[in-house]
């Protein structure tokens, strides 16, 4: 009677959490297009990793994007989040500012968040950079970062106040899998503590 209970715990909970599983990837596929129809004062692009000062390929992606729309879009201002890691011989933040300059990027359309150091401190430290220069709430930001990150990245942004949109940079094909199946991990945390 006992064993019989046990095994039908075990089995509802393994359905549970498949079912979870197949949900929440869902849903990250499904936002992890881009945001075609936007009206936005900002563009964030979030950090990703350097080595040493060498943009990681990742983050060199983010930046790519970052740089299409702004010649779609250069009046846009840009916040650039990402502070210094293990490994890294400057903040995010510099790196990916130096790497606009450098392709023409006015540099006054800059703004850093040097000190973040995980996705939900990217967007606070943004939220509260913008609100110090113009005294608003609630921007309407259009957010860089992977596909598979854009929708944990949009839910945390609307959390924190923030109108969010987004634009997905492609993840390496060989890499992906890995980190579309740590995302489903990082949405359930994401979920419960990243307020």
């Amino acid at each position: 009677m006992k064993k019989t209970l046990i095994v039908k715990i075990i089995k509802i909970t393994a359905l549970i959490l498949v079912a979870s599983f197949i949900m929440i990837e869902g849903l990250i596929i499904v936002n992890g297009q881009e945001d075609k129809e936007y009206d936005v004062e900002y563009l964030v692009v979030l950090g990703s990793g350097l080595w040493g000062d060498v943009l990681s390929p990742t983050l060199l992606g983010r930046m790519n994007k970052a740089l299409e729309f702004i010649e779609n879009n250069p009046d846009t201002k840009i916040v650039v989040c990402g502070g210094q890691g293990k490994g890294e011989n400057m903040p995010e933040s510099q790196a990916m500012s130096d790497y606009l300059v450098l392709n023409e990027v006015d540099e006054n359309k800059i703004i850093q968040e040097d000190k973040s150091t995980s996705t939900i401190e990217n967007l606070k430290f943004a939220k509260k950079i913008l609100k110090d220069l113009d005294g608003k709430k609630n921007h309407k930001i259009m957010i860089v970062t992977n596909e598979f990150h854009l929708f944990r990245s949009k839910f945390i942004a609307k959390r924190l106040g923030f109108i969010p949109y987004g634009i997905p940079s492609k993840t390496i094909p060989h890499i992906a899998p890995k980190y579309f199946i740590r995302e489903y991990f990082a949405v359930i945390k994401s979920f419960i503590f990243d307020r």
